[in-house]
């Protein structure tokens, strides 16, 4: 059993860890010895990242996953554990968002988010807590938007106040299971997710995805017989935050 303040030897599974936030938690994981599954949707990204984190001595392999697809999330999880022989922990990073307002937003757009930040998650808890190792944790990366809300986003809101819900219902019931859920409610990084929506907008007052990974980090590391349910990580001059 590995130490709890120690990420080496741990397996660790990332969604949407080919780019922005999961492949800054990729790194980080792989540089403290954990063994890491990057799941991305974009085969070419999830390879590149596995093959540049391996020639840097990580134990690593890029793995192909819808997250809203039952049967891909089902054959990534089976492809981990066969690859490294356990699961410890699975981080929920993948999400998207489409800014439209509700006229303009089309329903399948609407499902688009809500399967990828919200049914994603759900799907990877159903199927890997069973597969998870006794104390296994499940980490899901939340938003400012499930504390408020702005125009133009009612879906990723949905999904996101919905994800929020969904980590705490699990962490409710899986401790019967020995199993941990915590929430990391992240406020505005430097990541394609915002820079290559919003061009314009001032890096000053995002952070480096570096600092969150830093929280899940601390939130991986609790002792045994101690959980953070929830934790928020804002840059200091955060805009969607007071």
């Amino acid at each position: 059993m590995q130490e709890s303040d120690s990420l080496k030897g741990r397996v660790v599974l990332v969604t949407g860890g080919g780019s922005g936030l999961g492949q800054a938690l990729c790194s980080m994981l792989a540089g403290e010895g954990a063994r890491v599954a990057v799941a991305d949707i974009d085969e070419r990204r999830a390879r590149q990242l596995a093959e540049r984190l391996q020639a840097e001595g990580g134990e690593v392999m890029g793995c192909v996953m819808d997250v809203g697809v039952a049967r891909d999330v089902q054959d990534g999880l089976d492809a981990v554990v066969r690859r490294f022989g356990r699961l410890d922990a699975v981080v929920n990073s993948a999400g998207i968002d489409v800014t439209a307002p509700i006229g303009k937003l089309d329903a399948d757009v609407w499902e688009r988010v809500l399967r990828t930040n919200l049914t994603g998650p759900f799907l990877m808890a159903k199927l890997a807590k069973d597969l998870l190792s006794p104390g296994g944790h499940i980490v899901n990366v939340a938003s400012t938007a499930a504390r408020r809300a702005w125009p133009n986003a009612s879906a990723y809101h949905a999904s996101k106040w919905g994800l929020l819900g969904l980590s705490h219902a699990l962490h409710a019931e899986l401790r019967a299971e020995g199993l941990k859920v915590s929430a990391v409610i992240a406020g505005g990084m430097r990541t394609p997710f915002l820079l290559d929506r919003f061009p314009d907008i001032d890096v000053d007052t995002l952070q480096d995805p570096a600092n969150v990974a830093r929280a899940v980090r601390f939130v991986l590391t609790q002792p045994a017989e101690t959980v953070v349910p929830e934790i928020m990580v804002l840059p200091m001059r955060e805009t969607s935050w007071p």
